[in-house]
């Protein structure tokens, strides 16, 4: 559902009050740089889509469904811009992107630096869904809408990213013992 002060600034920005967006900004750009990490695992390249994803929403206000909530719509804008800002810079760079710790959520999840290192060390899609589940805690069915996936295949995802999580934590865990 939609929160009443994301609607008041969605249409205050559609009656040409262009200032209103910047408190869906404020609301929402620490929870976007915290997706967008998880996606690209490097600070300045999430920046980038975070900033460029909300300039896409604004420009795309017209198309916003009223009474749907702003953040998964939005989310879907950010996923995309993400996932091509680091399809571009696949095929432009001679070497691997820097891997940089996630946000909060990620590490104080528990496990600190050995959770941060096991997340960087997944691919895109599996920390992505990790996040979305554990860090923010979405059901199965808010995964299946955000991602654009049926439920089953949001089940397996996670079932098989969960797997690789827990292998790559496996030696850590071994050390201590």
């Amino acid at each position: 559902m939609q929160a009443p002060d994301d609607q008041a600034a969605i249409d205050a920005c559609r009656q040409g009050r262009r200032e209103a967006f910047r408190r869906l900004v404020e609301r929402y750009e620490r929870e976007a740089l915290g997706h967008a990490l998880a996606i690209l695992r490097h600070r300045e390249d999430a920046l980038d889509a975070v900033q460029e994803a909300f300039l896409d929403a604004f420009r795309a206000l017209e198309s916003f469904q009223t009474g749907r909530a702003f953040y998964p719509w939005f989310y879907t804008i950010l996923r995309n811009r993400c996932l091509k800002l680091r399809e571009r810079r696949t095929r432009t760079a001679a070497t691997e992107m820097p891997v940089e710790a996630l946000l909060a959520p990620a590490a104080n999840a528990g496990g600190g630096e050995g959770l941060e290192a096991a997340l960087g060390a997944l691919d895109a899609e599996d920390r992505e869904i990790l996040m979305l589940k554990h860090a923010d805690g979405l059901t199965y069915q808010e995964l299946a809408a955000r991602l654009g996936i049926p439920v089953g295949t949001v089940m397996s995802r996670l079932f098989h990213a969960r797997r690789r999580l827990k292998e790559r934590l496996a030696p850590q865990a071994e050390g201590k013992a």
